[in-house]
């Protein structure tokens, strides 16, 4: 499909609005999960190796709900790239945590934000970069035509894309430095040289470093932040956090550690808004039995 054609696609599925977008995007979740397709395997066995103590039926109905979430999240994305920003804003009913960003101000202590691929995560980015002229990394897709319309759409709220280069990189380290705000995906599997094996839900998993790095040489505040998707249509609950003690450590087991138990502490919120169709899991530690 092309960069032309998916915009036409998403502008006429952002007229439904956020409750029937939500509605379709669960029936088409609960459509996938009957097919039985890869996705679905690969969501029963996160469920099966982060959760062992759950019954086999408490992980069918935890992974049935969350493909039916990841269907809302889906067809919600046409919503945030079509709507203009302060109507999307607009369906934040709630921030939780909103006191700890008082104490930031621009151009002194770099702000990190931590945002897992749970509940919302394009209204996050929203949120944050109507705030703070702010830079999010981001992996550019296979279609050149989808990158143009992908970068538009969530650069129209000032924020500046940064790709996952060594020149993106270094433009991160640059805008911390000078007190700027910088968010990134930390649950994403990373290159085999940005990552090293931490505990996640007690399984030894290859853990991105780059955020670490960026609050060692920075000394930027890290905070974890996603927009949790409210019942019946309502709209969204900002989260924001301070991360796990041990981010800021010297020793990169200590501070990866760290890392993953602050995406731990969000997903025990609303676990099954968490994106467990990915492979989390798909590199094995030496030792270990592989996942997949």
């Amino acid at each position: 499909m092309t960069g032309k054609l998916i915009k036409v696609v998403f502008r006429l599925l952002s007229f439904l609005g956020l409750r029937k977008a939500q509605r379709l995007g669960r029936l088409l979740g609960s459509l996938a999960w009957k097919l039985e397709g890869r996705s679905v395997e690969t969501t029963r066995k996160n469920l099966r190796v982060c959760y062992p103590d759950l019954s086999e039926e408490h992980i069918e109905a935890m992974g049935r709900e969350s493909l039916r979430e990841t269907g809302a999240t889906a067809l919600e994305l046409p919503i945030m790239w079509e709507w203009p920003v302060e109507r999307c804003l607009g369906l934040i009913r709630e921030i939780e945590g909103e006191e700890l960003l008082a104490d930031y101000q621009s151009g002194k202590q770099g702000l990190l934000l931590l945002a897992p691929h749970l509940g919302n995560w394009e209204l996050t980015g929203l949120f944050f970069a109507s705030r703070y002229k702010m830079a999010a990394l981001y992996s550019p897709p296979n279609q050149a035509g989808f990158e143009e319309y992908m970068k538009a759409v969530r650069s129209r709220s000032g924020s500046e894309l940064v790709a996952t280069d060594r020149r993106g990189i270094m433009r991160l380290f640059s805008i911390l430095r000078e007190g700027g705000v910088v968010g990134i995906l930390p649950d994403q599997t990373p290159r085999k040289e940005g990552g090293e094996f931490a505990p996640f839900f007690g399984i030894p998993t290859i853990t991105m470093t780059l955020a670490s790095k960026l609050i060692h040489k920075t000394g930027a505040r890290p905070l974890v932040t996603y927009a949790q998707r409210l019942p019946d249509g309502q709209g969204f609950k900002m989260v924001i956090r301070e991360a796990e003690p041990g981010m800021a450590s010297q020793d990169m087991s200590e501070s990866l550690a760290a890392l993953n138990r602050s995406v731990e502490k969000c997903i025990a919120d609303v676990p099954v808004q968490y994106q467990w169709e990915y492979k989390r899991f798909r590199r094995t530690a030496p030792g270990e039995t592989p996942v997949y």
